[in-house]
Order: structure tokens, then sequence, then C-alpha cells
């Protein structure tokens, strides 16, 4: 008996191992097929529009110093400018959403009223409608009130985010015990107070994930900004990549474009990098307490 249950422990283990080794492989490979786009957009920004005209190679082209020289100067646009403006509509939209999201996620998890359900329902009806839908209406609001070039039309209606609502109250379901809530009214704490000092700290891991996601998708949104912003100075880099892109056959360096690209994306990745951080060190925290 002694040696069957041996026997079939290493059969056991050794089936363990493979499907081991399998899952390394299979994650191995989407991993490098992830990243094999970005380091395509690397090469590219190396190469010179007559090499990238020639066809598709692995090989860095030693074009990088001048595609960056060239992309940075392009008089057509103002690739700083570009991306500070960006970055301040994406940063302020961001926390804006995130905040406000769980601020009203905590209303509706905190306290018990006669709408609540109501409310909830029809906060997840609005999730649905696809935000092209009433873009028409919003935005012949704008121009009726001279309210073009102006971020604050990007900014402010990114505080209704039904999306990241929906993911902060799930969470909050998860993590947070009404106890503690409770707690802090007794101690006197005000609401505000128990959200801003208890209640968030709680939620960092969540707060981190939908600020990556939000600033993510303010700063590639180029449908409103495009038909909202004129002036050039005021442009953000969806709409100037797009006006690189157009531009005629003689003055088009897909070397610029693809240098201009990699610009655009490192910023992303520094707040992803830094955001992600936050993530484990929140999570592993809050396992410790648990």
């Amino acid at each position: 008996m002694t040696k069957s249950n041996s026997a079939d422990s290493r059969k056991a283990r050794a089936q363990l191992t493979a499907l081991r080794v399998v899952v390394y492989i299979v994650l191995i490979f989407l991993s490098i097929l992830c990243l094999f786009s970005f380091y395509m957009l690397i090469i590219n920004a190396t190469r010179s529009n007559g090499q990238l005209q020639a066809g598709f190679t692995l090989v860095p082209g030693g074009h990088m110093l001048e595609n960056l020289k060239n992309a940075w100067t392009d008089s057509s646009i103002n690739i700083p400018r570009g991306l500070l403006n960006s970055f301040l509509v994406a940063s302020l939209t961001a926390i804006l959403t995130t905040y406000f999201s769980a601020l009203t996620a905590y209303g509706i998890h905190a306290y018990d009223f006669k709408l609540k359900k109501a409310a909830f329902t029809f906060i997840m009806a609005i999730m649905v409608i696809p935000s092209q839908v009433s873009a028409a209406g919003f935005v012949q609001i704008c121009y009726k009130f001279g309210l073009t070039n102006n971020y604050l039309v990007l900014i402010l209606p990114g505080i209704a985010a039904p999306i990241v609502f929906f993911y902060m109250k799930q969470y909050m379901e998860s993590v947070l015990p009404m106890e503690i809530v409770e707690a802090a009214r007794v101690d006197g704490s005000n609401e505000f107070r128990t959200f801003n000092t208890i209640i968030l700290p709680m939620l960092k891991p969540a707060l981190a994930v939908q600020l990556i996601f939000s600033f993510v998708q303010s700063w590639n949104n180029y449908f409103l900004p495009s038909l909202l912003l004129t002036k050039a100075e005021m442009k953000t880099v969806p709409i100037m990549i797009a006006q690189l892109r157009s531009a005629d056959y003689s003055k088009f360096d897909m070397g610029k474009v693809y240098m201009f690209i990699l610009l655009a994306i490192l910023p992303v990745m520094v707040v992803y990098i830094i955001l992600s951080k936050s993530i484990i060190k929140g999570a592993t925290a809050g396992a410790v307490k648990g």
C-alpha cells in the first residue's frame, strides 16, 4: 500500500510539473506576442522613411536621433506642448473620475435610502450607452455656449464614469465592512472625513487600477478633442499624430510618425509603472492586515 501511494504521489507530481511547464510556455509565448508590437515600434522609430518603405526588418535602423530631432522640431506641430496638454487633461480626468466614482460608490454602498436601487439601475443603464450617441448633442451645446478650445469640457464630463463606479462598488462590497463606517460615526467623524481618511486608504489598490485605466483612456481620446479643440496650441497628442499621418506625400515621414508614437507611449508607461507598484504595495498591506 505504501509503495502504491508513493508511486501515485510521484505520478501526480510529474503531471503537475508537466502542467506547470505547459502553463509557463503559454505565458511566455503570450508575453512575447504582447511585447512584439512594442518592440517593432521601437525598431521602426530608429529607421528612416526610406528604410520603412523598403520593408519589414527586426534590425534597428540607426536613425533614432534623426527621427527624434525631426519630430521634436516639426514646424506643423508642437510635440512638447502636445505632451503637456495631454498630460494635463489625462491627469485631471483620471483623478476626478476615480475620486468622484469612489465617492458615488460609497454613497450607494454605505447608505440606505428609498431610491437606492433605482439610482444604481439608472447608473448601470447609462453604462451601456455608447459615448458616441450623446456626442453630437454635447458638441452642439459646447459650440452654442462657446465652450470650444476649453479643457473643462474634456475633463468635467469624465467625472460621470459608470464603469469606474461599478468597479469601485463591487470592490467596496468585498473589502469594506460597515462596522468601520459605524465606528467612525460613533467617534464623531463626519462623512467626508470618514471617506477621505478611512475609506480611501482601504481602496488604494482599486484606486490605482482605475487611475491607470482612466489616464490611458483620456490620453488616447481622439474623438471629442478633435471636435472641440481647434487651436494649434491646445491640441492633444492623438490629434497631432493624426496631423502627421495625414501630411501630404512630399512631407510625409513615417520614421517621424513612429518616433512621435513612441514619445506618446512613454508617459503612459511611466504612470503605469508607478501605479503598478502602488497596487502591489496596497494589496500586500491589505493581506497582512487581514
